[in-house]
């Protein structure tokens, strides 16, 4: 079966994230953001949001273990950080109904998701330029990066929240995340 992990980040949906995999049937664990990268058993890393870029522990490290990961919000911007990508304050700040126009229609994470759909996210700080290797995989009039996507090296981010019920296509964010950590 495969095994994926939710990294968690002490964000307020976390434990939406680990229930999300779980209902779809995936053996799934929550950990935290100090666990040794040494002790992540996973076939796929969800790097969850959370409150502050400061306290994102052995995040950066998870990267390096060849596994497909999806940064979710926070997790996204530290995959960006990380990678040579630039992080900043959003305009817009607070959690909102966002309508997503999604760019890649071919994207294994997004794609499915095209032409647009409608996302719970906060903009309280968002991804303002993708790391090379990068593809811009969706914008909204209040974020211009609110996915992305490196097929070569199987890291994916989403600025919204595929976990809760206000994002109408969250579960299918994770349906093809599973199926990247299958192929």
């Amino acid at each position: 079966m495969t095994r994926i992990v939710v990294i968690d980040n002490h964000g307020q949906f976390t434990h939406l994230e680990h229930r999300a995999l779980r209902d779809l049937g995936i053996e799934t664990e929550l950990v935290d953001n100090d666990t040794p990268p040494e002790e992540i058993d996973a076939d796929g890393i969800v790097l969850s949001g959370g409150p502050d870029m400061d306290r994102i522990g052995n995040c950066p490290d998870y990267l390096e273990l060849d596994v497909p990961v999806l940064g979710i919000c926070l997790g996204m911007q530290i995959i960006a950080a990380e990678l040579g990508g630039r992080v900043g304050s959003g305009e817009y700040g607070g959690y909102a109904d966002v309508s997503v126009d999604i760019l890649d229609e071919d994207d294994p994470l997004v794609g499915s998701l095209a032409p647009e759909t409608r996302v719970w996210a906060s903009h309280a700080d968002e991804v303002k330029e993708v790391p090379d290797g990068f593809t811009h995989t969706a914008r909204s009039d209040v974020c211009d990066v609110e996915a992305m996507s490196d097929t070569d090296r199987d890291l994916y981010g989403v600025q919204w929240h595929p976990e809760v019920a206000h994002t109408e296509e969250g579960e299918e964010v994770f349906e093809n995340f599973l199926d990247i950590c299958t192929a």
